[in-house]
């Protein structure tokens, strides 16, 4: 259903997939999709807000699920259950941003509300006529008379995102601060005068308790972000200040079903399928020489507190985009690595990472998030070398891979791998 600006339409209390998209193309600035979960017309605290450093709301009902390119067409996806939304909030605000530009410069912006389990269209609203606005209010979900809504909103902002979620009372941490003025010499104290004695005690001190502390506030929201792509594939991690604490690496794909062969059910010939099960790798070399990999494939999940300091959280089988595959990187012993290659295989489900669409996120504990998608692969490709995480001594650099590998025949997408980067490991069968 299109929509015109301003227009409302019903739409089913359930799960709804929320998609942004727009058109890319040379000097067209990317966009991202986030969500604002309101009380009169303001969050209750920052969690109430979901984007690319806040995936999720605690109560589950909005989650942000990522991108996706499919030719020119970029999307960015949102998963709202409407059924988990808290009774408190009343309306739930669908933005969009623009990163490094004006939605002037983006074609082809639009927001399709599709039911999740039927997939089909319940409200479409494309937005024209922007120019300087970098932020967008395209749409909400509200609540009328027991039933949900969905309105066509339109509203645009010259002020960013950080802009627009201030004004929805979002506490937004400022990248720089202005350096405070110097400190003048310092002043003699006062001449003390003469001493006060104390007055007569004629019944015993109250000992009052001090008050209690207040609560610590919680930390602002960061809204900084690094997008690594092909003219831009490195980014230092010192400079950004994520050179400690823990570092989680990401990998998110889409669901889908891929065909595996030919049966047979009561005499008619069908296609069968299996999910694709893809496996988030990562090769090591430590300083003192030491070389391994982490995976699932031989339960060689590493360790966060002991050599190689990287542990591979689990082994995602069912390429569940809400969580997908997720290795951890203890960054606290920054000095132990030389490097780190962060890779992924096709266990099972398919011959190719044909039609995949993938995105990779490292998120320090500490600086700015970094990610960047896949390209397509047009190659019979079952191994993908991501990113190189480098310690050069004074420097940490993350460098954007995204290199589709051809193993030849009989040699596995390891030692495929391997033998790209120069690792000089040995390598026997394993299975998981």
């Amino acid at each position: 259903m299109s929509m015109s600006k301003g227009s409302n339409t019903p739409v089913p209390a359930a799960t709804l997939r929320v998609e942004v998209g727009w058109r890319s193309g040379p000097g067209v600035p990317d966009a991202d999709a986030s969500a604002l979960l309101l009380v009169g017309g303001k969050v209750r605290s920052d969690t109430d807000f979901v984007f690319y450093n806040q995936p999720a709301h605690p109560s589950g009902a909005v989650r942000h699920e990522g991108k996706r390119t499919v030719g020119d067409r970029v999307t960015d996806t949102l998963l709202v259950d409407l059924t988990r939304v808290e009774p408190a909030i009343e309306t739930v605000v669908l933005v969009a941003s623009a990163d490094g530009g004006t939605f002037g410069q983006v074609p082809g912006l639009y927001v399709e509300v599709r039911d999740a389990a039927q997939g089909t269209v319940a409200a479409r609203f494309d937005s024209t006529g922007a120019s300087v606005e970098t932020a967008f209010v395209l749409g909400e979900f509200y609540r009328r008379q027991g039933a949900w809504k969905f309105r066509a909103v339109g509203q645009g902002y010259s002020s960013g995102l950080e802009g627009l979620a201030t004004d929805f009372g979002i506490t937004v941490d400022e990248p720089q601060h202005a350096p405070r003025s110097p400190a003048g010499p310092p002043q003699p104290p006062p001449p003390a005068g003469p001493p006060v004695p104390p007055p007569p005690l004629t019944t015993p001190p109250v000992t009052t308790p001090p008050p209690a502390a207040p609560a610590p506030a919680a930390p602002p929201v960061r809204l900084s972000k690094v997008t690594l792509t092909k003219a831009a594939p490195a980014v230092s991690l010192t400079k950004q200040g994520g050179t400690s604490g823990a570092m989680r690496v990401n990998l998110k794909w889409q669901t889908r079903k891929q065909f595996s062969g030919w049966g047979s059910k009561r005499g008619r010939a069908v296609a069968m399928h299996r999910d694709l099960d893809l496996d988030l790798c990562a090769l090591y070399e430590l300083s003192d020489g030491r070389k391994g990999v982490v995976q699932a494939l031989g339960n060689a999940f590493g360790s966060l507190h002991r050599p190689p300091y990287i542990h591979l959280d689990g082994d995602d089988r069912t390429g569940a985009v809400a969580e997908g595959e997720n290795l951890t990187i203890n960054l606290d012993h920054t000095q132990d690595f030389r490097r780190i290659l962060v890779f992924v295989t096709i266990y099972e489900g398919a011959r190719s990472f044909a039609d995949l669409h993938a995105t990779v996120t490292l998120q320090p504990q500490h600086g700015a998030p970094v990610d960047f998608s896949l390209d397509e692969c047009t190659v019979p490709s079952t191994v993908c070398a991501l990113a190189l995480i480098t310690n050069t001594g004074s420097d940490l650099v993350v460098q954007r891979e995204a290199r589709y590998l051809v193993p030849e025949r009989g040699v596995s997408p390891q030692r495929t791998i391997d033998r790209a980067y120069g690792w000089g490991m040995n390598w026997t069968p394993g299975r998981k």
